[in-house]
């Protein structure tokens, strides 16, 4: 299928199909289905088994055609990709996953869903339908809290006087449009010289808090070592700093490495658990200017991947979630 059509482009898709090198009679763990354009790719390139994950039910509603496209080959699940050892069957393992960390296009571009500064809709950037809206962190959480999230998770310099500025404006009336959010932030901080606008960093930091995307990106990766078989292989694309180094860490601590304290001397290695992953390509895999020019959304990904080891995964106690499922 042209990726023209799709609603959401997939990132370095062929670089991702390296990365797992998909073969027949292999199992493909689809973390972030989306508009299903790894698991499509996955499922052409090879004989294969895809099982999908996405905590966003109109992704799962979207995937039934695809699913009967697909019947007896890739099965569809509503949750998070932190719980792929519960949406495996029985004691399945996985022979790849793969992991498109963010906010999709097609919840970016639907004003409804709230996650878009350029058009006005309800302030909820919520990926599925329950919890914490995006409208109840700023029109209840005290100045401090704001600017901390807004600092943290945002990467934001002026978090403290965005964070000024929003509590002195829910004072008139509360926040409930993105558009009334992003005209507060554009008046207390100037558009910068690259173009990019003013609100993006305190949105991205709000939908990352109202969707605790860092604490599932960390259950996510814990989930991919226990249910990837050796020789499995774990592709990650992120799109900023926050997620890339997390991802970065994990990889390092799990393959033995510790950081060198100087580039001059040799990597060392840790004491602890045998290392459960074996980093095949060191540093980062980014787009090509062709990819960049055809999807400008992919100007920021960066993908990393490794291979499980034979070790056994490391121990660590960690709540879980259901989900339901649709199959095909």
């Amino acid at each position: 299928m042209n990726a023209a059509v799709l609603p959401h482009v997939p990132v370095l898709l062929r670089e991702v199909l390296a990365a797992l090198e998909p073969r027949g009679d292999a199992v493909y763990v689809d973390g972030t289905f989306g508009a299903g354009g790894y698991a499509r790719a996955l499922l052409e390139a090879a004989p294969c088994r895809v099982v999908g994950i996405d905590r966003d039910p109109d992704a799962v509603a979207g995937a039934q055609a695809m699913c009967r496209e697909f019947p007896g080959r890739l099965t569809v699940a509503q949750g998070r990709f932190g719980d792929m050892g519960e949406v495996l069957s029985g004691a399945e393992r996985a022979d790849g996953v793969a992991l498109d960390l963010g906010v999709s296009s097609m919840q970016i571009d639907r004003a409804e869903r709230g996650f878009s500064f350029r058009e006005d809709g309800p302030l909820d950037m919520r990926m599925e339908a329950d919890g914490a809206t995006a409208a109840d962190l700023v029109n209840r959480l005290p100045e401090s809290e704001l600017a901390d999230i807004i600092h943290g998770y945002g990467e934001e310099r002026a978090a403290r006087r965005i964070a000024r500025a929003i509590v002195a404006a829910r004072r008139a009336a509360p926040f409930t449009r993105t558009a009334q959010l992003a005209d507060v932030v554009r008046r207390v901080v100037p558009r910068s010289r690259d173009g990019i606008d003013p609100a993006t960093r305190t949105f991205q930091a709000l939908r990352i808090r109202v969707n605790d995307e860092l604490g599932e990106l960390d259950r996510g990766l814990r989930a991919a070592e226990a249910v990837l078989k050796p020789g499995g292989r774990l592709a990650v694309v992120s799109f900023h700093s926050l997620e890339d180094r997390r991802v970065k860490t994990f990889l390092r601590i799990r393959s033995g490495e510790e950081a060198r304290p100087t580039r001059h001397l040799p990597q060392a290695r840790s004491r602890g658990p045998e290392p459960t992953f074996r980093i095949i390509r060191r540093g980062t895999v980014t787009p090509g200017d062709e990819e960049m020019r055809h999807n400008p959304r992919a100007r920021s990904a960066r993908l990393r991947w490794a291979e499980r080891t034979e070790a056994p995964a490391w121990v660590e106690a960690d709540a879980t979630r259901g989900g339901a499922e649709c199959s095909g």
